[in-house]
């Protein structure tokens, strides 16, 4: 069986691609009350993943609550299992549910669990996450300006915002629009309770998506963008076989501390980092040569 991705919310699970690509765990522990859903259901829950699939890697937003992040961290303790990988890109939710679907179409392919996990990293640099709000007034995520603060309570006025790979904010007239891929993506975007009119019209014909869909808003993107005034959008490469190569090209090495594979300076199951090979020692210098003074002939 591939190596189960799983994440805190059904809102994270996007539709698949094809019927090869495999769903995603829902973790109920993450999901329930703690009241209602035990520890030793959370334990049993996990237990069965990991018996099912023999690694799971869990990724969890990381404008979770902290209930949900001790709870995860609390199974991983009791199991003491290390085939369990918690993982909280700094991605927004859409942008994490985009993640979580290329995790679950390449654990279809030959990557090692470990090689798996430390993908998360390197493929959340090529997701490009925002949202157009509403209001900046609270956000806290992405750098904010006094001026943009300022503007935000004129009524009307609207943001775009580029959290991933690099914080970017404008503010919404005319033909403004954000920094977009060099690359071809398919862009996702959800609708809070502004309309999507300029992430369709404007942002996706500027970054040349080549496809634009809509999905479903996650629960946490209000709380990421501190705000319920919001379009939500990811791009990501959709193509498997360039996330394939992508990932492929990395050189691999061997965790020092749990043994398994990773690319990257960072281990996705035990967040060990990648110890760089001792230095060699200096070459030792070279014996002096002493100079014999000849002996004269017939000398002893």
């Amino acid at each position: 069986m591939p190596t189960a991705i799983a994440v805190t919310g059904p809102d994270l699970v996007l539709p698949s691609p094809d019927r090869h690509t495999p769903s995603a765990a829902v973790l109920q522990s993450a999901v329930q009350s703690p009241r209602t859903y035990s520890l030793d259901q959370s334990l049993t829950e996990m237990h069965m993943l990991v018996e099912h699939h023999g690694y799971v890697i869990a990724l969890c937003p990381a404008s979770a609550p902290p209930a949900v992040v001790h709870r995860l961290h609390a199974v991983r303790s009791v199991l003491e299992s290390d085939r369990i990988a918690i993982l909280r890109p700094d991605l927004p939710p859409l942008g994490l549910a985009v993640l979580a679907l290329q995790l679950r179409q390449l654990s279809i392919c030959d990557f090692s669990p470990g090689v798996l996990a430390s993908a998360a990293r390197l493929l959340s640099h090529y997701i490009y996450a925002g949202a157009l709000l509403g209001s900046v007034a609270k956000l806290d995520r992405v750098p904010v300006t006094l001026q943009s603060h300022a503007k935000s309570w004129v009524p009307g006025a609207q943001f775009a915002v580029l959290a991933t790979p690099r914080p970017e904010l404008i503010k919404v007239a005319g033909d403004a629009s954000l920094s977009g891929p060099g690359f071809s993506t398919r862009m996702l975007y959800a609708t809070g309770q502004l309309a999507s009119d300029w992430v369709t019209g404007t942002l996706a014909p500027a970054w040349r998506s080549q496809e634009v869909t809509e999905a479903r808003l996650p629960g946490e993107s209000a709380r990421w963008w501190a705000t319920g005034k919001l379009v939500e959008f990811a791009a990501a490469i959709p193509d498997i076989s360039v996330l394939y190569q992508l990932v492929a090209s990395v050189r691999r090495d061997d965790c020092h501390w749990c043994g398994l594979e990773l690319i990257g300076d960072r281990c996705g199951f035990c967040a060990a980092p990648l110890q760089p090979p001792p230095e060699r020692p200096p070459p030792s210098p070279a014996p002096a040569v002493r100079a014999v003074r000849a002996l004269p002939r017939g000398g002893t």
